[in-house]
């Protein structure tokens, strides 16, 4: 499964271009400003209909424009399809797959999405939720037959916090409770088991990954889960046992919602005591570390974006990372300042990127002879 191409239109810098991509390694360089990491955006919106960027897609509209469009070919089993995001700022946004409306199973014919990008540090150093949110993620993409446990859990979490809010009203029974605590218990107990089981695949690998990328040789990934329950009736008994302060709080304080994926180096929390380095090569070795786990089960190496991956590690580490990057095949689009960040030791296809648009072979001249590009 390969992205042949992206075509952009009015996103951020990125007025109106088109990158062709090759299979394995492709090298977006160029100063900075010049709009690489809008590539990456691009490729990912394009994909996943959604920004990884902003939260508000309208972000990534050009200023003085009405949209911002990102399309991407994908060509897999001799098949092309068309992927295509667009955001308007009077009509908000709309996602394509061959012209018509994409569906959650759409996802099933790109590749899965992991980027690197300093807004992504937010994963390693921010608050547990993100980290859960990743976990679940992690878990849809490895087995997609799973998808449904917890979307079950959000929903019987949603109705029990909104009997909670009626009982507190005294518009209802306190009893009604124990239907939800079984069906949230039901749901809870089968997501702790996916995330421990995804948690553990994961550990081996993200701690060799951290180790090679210079985090640390003891580096650790570990689920915590709230609750030890190992069935749905010890779940709900303790969801039973903290009724009242869940009525006092007015919404549920106990279960997998609030649980915590630990990424440690040394034993102590990479979120907390973690370096900005650290914490990139926790990213970092988070996402190779998954990149295998789906490699070692048959599916589709997942398209890595990595944005100025290369700038804080030495030319050691950085030759470690291409290793890695090769591994199993796959594609990757990563940025850099200078071609010379990434080693020439693997076969690549590079995209020189200045001003907002990719360059000629000619304009590429000009500016290795020392003249501005046009």
């Amino acid at each position: 499964m390969v992205v042949e191409s992206v075509a952009v239109l009015d996103l951020r810098n990125l007025a109106a271009c088109e990158v062709e991509l090759g299979p394995g390694l492709n090298l977006l360089w160029g100063p900075n400003g010049a709009g690489k990491t809008n590539l990456l955006e691009a490729a990912y919106m394009a994909l996943a209909g959604r920004s990884c960027r902003t939260r508000d897609d309208r972000e990534a509209i050009a200023f003085g424009k009405p949209l911002a469009r990102a399309e991407a070919v994908v060509a897999a089993s001799g098949q092309r399809r068309s992927f295509l995001c667009s955001v308007s700022r009077s009509e908000g946004r709309r996602h394509l797959l061959d012209g018509s409306a994409a569906s959650p199973e759409s996802a099933a014919l790109r590749p899965a999405l992991a980027v690197f990008m300093p807004d992504r540090l937010a994963l390693i150093k921010g608050p547990p939720a993100g980290r859960r949110s990743h976990l679940d993620g992690f878990c849809a993409a490895l087995w997609p037959g799973r998808t449904e446990t917890k979307r079950r859990y959000s929903r019987a979490l949603a109705q029990r916090n909104a009997l909670v809010g009626r009982i507190r009203a005294g518009a209802a029974d306190p009893a009604s409770l124990d239907t939800w605590d079984h069906e949230l218990a039901t749901a809870g107990v089968e997501l702790i088991a996916d995330r421990r089981e995804a948690a553990e695949l994961l550990a081996p690998a993200f701690e060799q990954v951290a180790s090679d990328l210079g985090l640390a040789a003891d580096a650790s990934l570990r689920y915590r889960p709230r609750s030890t329950a190992a069935d749905p009736a010890s779940l709900a008994a303790e969801l039973a046992e903290r009724r009242d302060a869940d009525l006092a709080r007015g919404h549920t304080g106990w279960g997998p919602h609030l649980d915590e994926l630990l990424l440690e180096a040394g034993g102590r929390s990479l979120r907390r005591y973690g370096s900005q380095g650290q914490q990139r090569a926790a990213l970092l070795a988070l996402l190779f570390a998954e990149r295998r786990a789906l490699l070692a089960d048959g599916r589709p190496a997942p398209l890595m974006l990595l944005d100025d991956v290369a700038s804080e590690l030495d030319s050691e580490h950085r030759s470690l990372l291409v290793e890695h990057l090769v591994e199993g095949g796959g594609q990757a689009l990563i940025t850099a300042t200078e071609p010379e960040q990434l080693p020439r030791s693997a076969q690549r296809h590079e995209v020189a990127i200045r001003a907002g648009r990719p360059l000629t072979a000619a304009d590429r001249g000009r500016i290795r002879g020392g003249e501005a590009a046009a």
